[in-house]
């Protein structure tokens, strides 16, 4: 995939928190099974070695950032030990996600991944770091003038809601949407009090193309391989309730007359229309990963004993969960214009 064209904005900084969409490694230095620092993740980087991104190569984030200019190609994870005390990587930007996390605090504990609210204190951290340097009136500026992404709750839904009984058991599918819309609320108000003015935050994808929910739920998994409506049904309306929100939050900044720009991203219509117009961009294959079976392996399952597809940009998906490089790319073209407004503004 070649490098996204340059372009210089006048922002400081690029900082992310959510799940494996946006975790470039930060599972690699946690007891957790959800790992992707092995073989053959990163099958497609110039010397194949994996860097527990889930995927084949780069992430969407990874394209923004070089897109964007803040001085590297790859978004780098915060826990990296290369990164973590770094100063210049600290203030170009890193990524406090991690993979298999979620805004419902079960979703994180589910596989013993970094709960959001601890993503947060990583930025505080962060910011201590860098006050040592810049001082606190310098590191005030660099946070209003740096971008902050978040990309989650695929897997409140995926991993827990639909999966396991516990949040169905006291919540109606609406009355859960409205549980995880609440965590993100709370999620931007603590960014906003450690100022943040330029916030990002993501929908969730057609859940019911993931091949992991297709293998799942699917009458015959191996036959009947189309999207399962009622689980993309759930995310279209959870994407709804998300944008109204962020809709009214703008409407009272606005009101008080603060600088502050909260944006949404659509994930959700450019992988539906990836789904639907494959051939459009050279997917041969939607349904299924690239690595193994391609029906339910994802992290440990997907190991350098699977077979791998010989050409993993005919493939949509790279394991049973998570898109290729080229996906992610494809995303981040979609998304594109939206970048050149929030950095411009």
């Amino acid at each position: 995939m070649k490098n996204s064209e340059k372009h210089l904005f006048s922002f400081s900084g690029f900082y992310v928190f959510g799940d494996s969409t946006v975790d470039p490694g930060n599972n690699n230095y946690i007891e957790t099974l959800f790992k992707s620092n092995f073989q053959p993740y990163g099958k497609d980087f110039d010397d194949q070695v994996p860097t527990g991104r889930f995927t084949n190569g780069k992430l969407a984030t990874d394209f923004i950032a070089s897109y964007v200019g803040v001085k590297k190609e790859l978004l780098p994870a915060y826990l990296d030990p290369k990164v973590i005390n770094n100063v210049n990587e600290l203030m170009t930007g890193v990524s406090f996600a991690s993979a298999g996390s979620g805004f419902d605090p079960l979703t994180p504990s589910i596989s013993s991944v970094i709960p959001i609210p601890n993503q947060l204190e990583y930025l505080r951290e962060c910011k201590m770091k860098l006050e040592k340097v810049i001082g606190k009136e310098g590191t005030e500026n660099h946070m209003k003038k740096a971008v902050f992404f978040m990309s989650a709750g695929t897997n409140d839904f995926a991993l827990n809601y639909f999966t396991l009984p516990v949040r169905r058991n006291s919540y109606s599918l609406l009355g859960y949407q409205q549980f995880l819309i609440q965590r993100v609320k709370e999620f931007l108000q603590e960014l906003l009090a450690e100022g943040a003015q330029k916030i990002a935050i993501a929908g969730v994808p057609p859940m019911g193309c993931l091949p992991f929910m297709i293998t799942i739920n699917s009458p015959n998994a191996f036959s009947q391989r189309n999207c399962i409506e009622r689980f993309s049904s759930a995310a279209k309306d959870y994407n709804q309730l998300l944008q109204h929100e962020l809709n009214t939050m703008q409407f009272h900044l606005n009101s008080s007359n603060s600088p502050v720009k909260i944006y949404y991203i659509d994930i959700y219509e450019p992988l539906a229309n990836m789904v639907q117009s494959h051939k459009k961009y050279g997917f041969e294959d939607i349904n299924s990963g690239c690595c193994g079976s391609g029906y339910i392996e994802a992290a440990i399952l997907c190991n350098k004993g699977c077979n791998v597809c010989p050409d993993p940009s005919k493939y949509m998906f790279w394991d049973s969960i998570h898109p290729t490089e080229k996906a992610y790319h494809n995303l981040f073209l979609a998304f594109k214009s939206t970048v050149d407004c929030i950095v411009n503004n």
